[in-house]
């Protein structure tokens, strides 16, 4: 890494809090309902990216490819919703989210933990490739700022869960929320979506672009999959405390 110091620190660049995403997103929950599915997956993703430029400024200015790798991200997020709303097809691991997300008995927590699934396992993924292109280097190049992009995606789900998820007492222990959230991981969306990033990458260089392109469906459906699965809509409300 230290190698690709200098290239990294070209000032045309962009260093430092995205700016720009971040007047979208926050335009982007103005427009929504609160108890909007994709309003409450907004608000965490922003909450947690202010705080992040707020607190850690610092930590990402020595690191402009960092800075990169979550604006790509967040701008296929971004460009998902924008798709929808101009009457285009969402990419799979969207869908789930944007059909579900007014349901009456889908819970807040399941809406955010759904847009974090599409967001790592399919948007993040894409984004190392994005950020690859750009800076001109290899995913190698970028392992230690995907660890500290995924710094950033731990606080949003640990956000989640303190502000969304029931917590630990015995009545609530039997929600089924909570053994339905308890199958997903992040740590384990994280490693698929490195390891997907380095396959794509690969057979980017290939002749052709029909094994790029095949991947890239063929992960955008299972993470479209998972999302689903995440949304079941449950029968019951948890028990007051």
């Amino acid at each position: 890494m230290a190698q690709q110091s200098e290239r990294f620190t070209d000032p045309a660049v962009p260093v430092g809090p995205a700016g720009p995403v971040v007047a979208r997103m926050r335009a982007l929950g103005s427009l929504c309902p609160p108890g909007d599915g994709v309003a409450v997956f907004n608000r965490i993703y922003l909450t947690v990216t202010e705080e992040i430029g707020r607190r850690a400024a610092g930590r990402f200015v020595d690191r402009p490819a960092a800075a990169v790798l979550g604006v790509r991200s967040a701008e296929r997020y971004l460009a998902a919703v924008d798709g929808l709303a101009a009457g285009a097809r969402p990419p799979a691991c969207w869908r789930p989210l944007f059909e579900y997300r007014r349901h009456p008995g889908v819970r807040p927590a399941q809406f955010a933990l759904a847009g974090v699934n599409a967001h790592v396992g399919h948007d993040l993924a894409l984004a190392v490739v994005d950020a690859c292109r750009a800076l001109g280097c290899a995913p190698a190049d970028l392992e230690e700022d995907f660890e500290r992009v995924g710094d950033v995606l731990e606080l949003l789900e640990e956000r989640i869960r303190e502000e969304l998820m029931p917590g630990p007492d015995l009545l609530e222990i039997a929600d089924p929320l909570t053994h339905l959230l308890g199958c997903w991981s992040l740590e384990r969306a994280r490693d698929g979506a490195w390891l997907a990033a380095r396959s794509l990458w690969r057979l980017g260089r290939l002749p052709g672009r029909e094994p790029a392109e095949e991947f890239t469906e063929r992960l955008d459906r299972s993470v479209g999959l998972v999302g689903r699965m995440l949304l079941t809509p449950l029968a019951g409300r948890p028990a007051p405390a």
